[in-house]
């Protein structure tokens, strides 16, 4: 069931989100997010609300993305604390980062890098995708040769979480959000 406060976010991300492909993308960080902040005992609203609103300036703002998302959100009524932790996933950060943050960057591409590695098997199933099989692409530096490897090994790094675990968390995650309501309107795969 689709909270208030999920609601309020979803219906932000549709304000100034049109791209199927980047809704797809801010699903399944929002995903992942509500996840990791289920396992870690931490808010799984305000976790899936950062995910889900990480890119919301990437469709007009490509080139300045994130450094638009403050005035988005700020309108919205989103508070300074919520706007720094989605501007967190921004590669070049000062500071050290909550784990929020950290879990934020370490989700944001391996979320997509995941769902591709499902989309090029022949049941294109997330339920049937083993950790050895995105391994396996992460070492093909032909597959999604635009995601950098270190970008997707350091997250989990800095989240001091094992890299396999990270990825069978995630694609676990991720196939059972597949089958929940909140995330049939714009289907993952």
């Amino acid at each position: 069931m689709m909270t208030e406060t999920r609601q309020k976010a979803w219906a932000e991300l549709r304000k100034h989100v049109a791209s199927e492909v980047l809704l797809k993308h801010c699903l399944a960080v929002e995903i992942a997010m509500r996840a990791y902040a289920e396992k870690f005992g931490e808010d799984v609203e305000y976790w899936g609300s950062v995910g889900l609103l990480h890119d919301v300036d990437f469709e007009k703002f490509p080139h300045e993305h994130p450094h638009h998302a403050r005035e988005i959100l700020s309108a919205a009524g989103y508070d300074d604390a919520f706007i720094t932790d989605v501007e967190s996933h921004c590669r070049v950060w000062e500071g050290e980062r909550s784990m929020l943050q950290k879990t934020l960057l370490a989700v944001d591409e391996m979320t997509g890098f995941i769902i591709a590695c499902a989309l090029v098997r022949p049941d294109r199933s997330l339920e049937n995708l083993e950790v050895k099989s995105v391994m396996k692409k992460i070492k093909d530096k032909a597959f999604a040769r635009a995601v950098n490897r270190e970008t997707l090994t350091g997250g989990a790094q800095e989240m001091n979480v094992d890299f396999a675990e990270h990825v069978a968390f995630l694609t676990q995650a991720l196939a059972a959000a597949v089958k929940q309501p909140d995330y049939q309107e714009v289907p993952l795969s």
